[in-house]
């Protein structure tokens, strides 16, 4: 016998939406399982079912803004630290890139804007933010696979077989990390492409192997570059670009 699966689970697992989204949607009647609309919170269904939504959800993600930031050092990218300020309040009418097109700023896009991913407090570069609950699974849910790059500046003595290890063979809190890209780029900067992001990733690794980092900048996430987005100013993700 087939187990069933709580609806809005399944619906973030395939992508549709985040659960808090699927919740959502199912209260107001707007998703369909096998042609039947489902309109009561915690329907379990059977895992191969056919999910629709309905024009009404579909119109309100197309509503839903994902932003560039090019995160300065000193802001946090979540939740607030004592004595420093999170990034989303960089998202303001005149911090919008002037060479950015298409949609204009709006208070109500501050609603439910979230970072997708996390950028370290001394860590600069491409931040994303978003109310798009599938922009944010996609970039930072466990089954994630998304390209992170970054351009590292370090200082000290490379251990023997230090870059080997930082491609691959070195653990953190206990676990292997998944393989990466690791590249010199001249006599102190190295790029990273990673496809985690455990907190403090790059410094921590960089410290197994004799190196301390002394600047750290993301430059690109999955195929969105950070490009000319000065420092401090944000930009809308176009309906062209994908990660």
């Amino acid at each position: 016998m087939t187990e069933l699966i709580r609806l809005s689970k399944l619906m973030a697992e395939r992508g549709l939406c985040s659960r808090r989204e699927a919740d959502v949607y199912i209260e107001r009647g707007w998703v369909y399982v096998d042609d039947q609309k489902i309109d009561v919170l915690g329907t379990r269904v059977d895992p191969a079912c056919k999910i629709k939504l309905s024009g009404q959800a579909k119109a309100a993600q197309q509503q839903r803004v994902t932003i560039l930031l090019h995160k300065p050092i000193g802001y946090v990218s979540g939740q607030p630290e004592p004595g420093y300020k999170p990034a989303v309040t960089l998202i303001q009418r005149d911090s919008h890139w002037q060479e950015d097109s298409g949609q204009t700023f709006s208070p109500a896009m501050l609603k439910g804007l979230a970072p997708a991913g996390r950028l370290d407090i001394d860590s600069t570069g491409l931040l994303v933010m978003t109310q798009d609950g599938r922009v944010a699974r996609q970039l930072s849910g466990e089954d994630s696979d998304i390209e992170k790059e970054y351009l590292v500046r370090v200082e000290g003595q490379l251990s023997d077989g230090g870059l080997d290890l930082l491609n691959h063979g070195l653990a953190l809190d206990g676990c292997a990390l998944k393989p990466a890209q690791v590249t010199w780029q001249n006599d102190d900067q190295l790029k990273f492409i990673l496809k985690e992001g455990k907190k403090r990733q790059i410094r921590r690794m960089c410290e197994l192997v004799g190196l301390r980092v002394t600047g750290l900048k993301r430059v690109r996430i999955g195929q969105v570059k950070l490009g000319h987005l000065p420092l401090g100013q944000w930009r809308f993700l176009h309906e062209d670009e994908r990660f």
